[in-house]
């Protein structure tokens, strides 16, 4: 298999955690879809990655799914349950954070798209997108409380994916200082980022 994506999208982050954490050997191909010789469209027809190509040349995307099936390659680190509310709370942990990954990357994209003049831009679209950010990461805090982990005893997807959104709203908007906003988020950050699969995987610095 071989994994087309960029190092700075946190969803082909997310994907590249769950095969770190699962121990699956994945070629990691960097391949920049805003590039006017990109192909990816011969690949995923939506133009996006992350983007799995399977041994026969047969393509999965989107990340939510791809990380499914990774999941469900070997019981190693199992990282979403079966079935039932536990199951349920972890995808809906995931659904959160992917959340904060696309308002992030709307008000990031309104900021830097080379399509608009500084004039063409609006403001008040990148505000309403930062305003669900702060929401969700509200919303987060409030449900993580004291706990350890964001659902059950142990590392779960649900962890990886907040992990993910939160690396990338450092990383593309440092003065949204949700670290002293939520310590509680950021005691998660923390103590995800000594993990080598985030370490490993962190967005390149400027």
């Amino acid at each position: 298999m071989k994994l087309i994506g960029s190092r700075t999208s946190p969803y082909v982050r997310k994907v590249r955690i769950v095969l770190a954490e699962k121990k699956i050997e994945c070629k990691f191909v960097e391949e920049d879809v805003w590039s006017s010789d990109t192909r990816i469209q011969d690949i995923n027809p939506l133009g996006k990655v992350p983007c799995l190509v399977m041994e026969d040349g047969s393509a999965i995307y989107d990340s939510r799914v791809i990380v499914e099936y990774l999941d469900t390659l070997t019981p190693v680190g199992k990282l979403i349950p079966a079935n039932g509310r536990e199951r349920a709370e972890v995808r809906t942990w995931e659904a959160l954070a992917d959340g904060i990954m696309d308002a992030a990357a709307n008000a990031r994209l309104e900021q830097t798209w080379p399509g608009r003049t500084a004039s063409e831009r609006s403001q008040p679209w990148v505000d309403r997108q930062l305003a669900k950010v702060h929401a969700a990461l509200k919303a987060a805090s409030t449900s993580l409380g004291d706990q350890p982990w964001l659902s059950g005893t142990h590392l779960s997807l649900a962890d990886i994916a907040l992990g993910a959104a939160l690396g990338y709203v450092t990383f593309r908007f440092p003065g949204v200082d949700w670290q002293a906003a939520y310590p509680n988020l950021h005691k998660l950050h923390d103590k995800l980022m000594q993990r080598p699969s985030f370490r490993d995987t962190a967005p390149p610095q400027a």
